[in-house]
Formats: structure tokens, C-alpha cells, sequence
């Protein structure tokens, strides 16, 4: 594999990728280790991935748009009954805020474009944190409780 493992300030493991879409199936194989490992059922593991895929997917395309040689750092960690994931990049920021929530019921022709990732990960999630700071960087945290 092509990480890089770190340990974060919590002790959480942590990898360092290339963002580029082509090592998102090593950030999903990652995140299913860590939960696999925690008790986290098949299908919650699939929730956590399609979760952190599409916040890695935005982070690739939006926040690392036209930078060459970015990374993106993404930590897993189980603590008590839920998981903790947490994607990190200096790449511009992003206030989700500004995002409305997709119109499901309109036809496919006529739906608005963009949204629906974020859409997924606060469906999917139990909680979904977002912050941006000037000086460390974008911060997404996303956790999910064992059911």
C-alpha cells in the first residue's frame, strides 16, 4: 500500500494519501479495517465508507482543484460504542452551510447539481462536523454509533 501511518495528537490511527480518486479504494479499505476491528457491522461499514468516499471525493475535486501533489490525511479510531473518522487537507476551505440540501423528488433532468454528497454523509453519519482554520488547515469529523 501506498499510506503513510502517522498517529495523530489522540493516538488515532492515521494515514496520509495522495488526493487523487484513484486511492479512494484505499481509504475505504482503511476505514472498513478500523471498523471491522471495532464490531461495526457489514452494513455500517458500507455506511462509513460511502461516507468518507464522498467527503474524500469533495475534498479531491473541490478544496485540491488544480493543486498537483496534494494529501489528504484521514484518521480512524473507535472509542466506546462509536467511530470517529476525521479527513484533513489544506486545501481551500468550504463552509457546508452554503450547501442546500438536494431536491429528491424532482426529476433526474431537472435536479440541481452538487449537494447530494453532503446530503449522504449527514444521512449516513450520526454526526457531521466541518471546520476551517487559515493556519492548520480543513477538518472534517464524522462519527457514527455502533447500533
Amino acid at each position: 500500500m501506498t499510506w503513510r501511518r502517522h498517529l495523530v495528537l489522540s493516538f488515532m490511527p492515521s494515514y496520509t494519501f495522495p488526493a487523487k480518486f484513484e486511492f479512494l479504494d484505499e481509504i475505504r479499505d482503511f476505514v472498513a479495517e478500523v471498523a471491522r476491528e471495532g464490531g461495526f457491522t457489514e452494513k455500517t461499514i458500507y455506511s462509513l465508507q460511502l461516507a468518507t468516499d464522498e467527503a474524500a471525493s469533495n475534498i479531491i475535486e473541490h478544496a485540491y482543484a488544480g493543486i498537483p501533489d496534494a494529501t489528504l490525511s484521514v484518521a480512524c479510531e473507535v472509542r466506546g460504542d462509536e467511530i470517529v473518522i476525521t479527513l484533513q487537507d489544506t486545501g481551500r476551505p468550504f463552509d457546508p452551510e452554503n450547501v442546500r440540501e438536494p431536491n429528491l423528488k424532482a426529476d433526474l433532468s431537472n435536479r440541481q447539481i452538487g449537494g447530494l454528497g453532503i446530503y449522504l454523509m449527514r444521512k449516513l453519519m450520526d454526526s457531521v462536523q466541518y471546520e476551517a482554520n487559515a493556519n492548520a488547515g480543513n477538518t472534517l469529523t464524522m462519527t457514527k454509533r455502533r447500533v
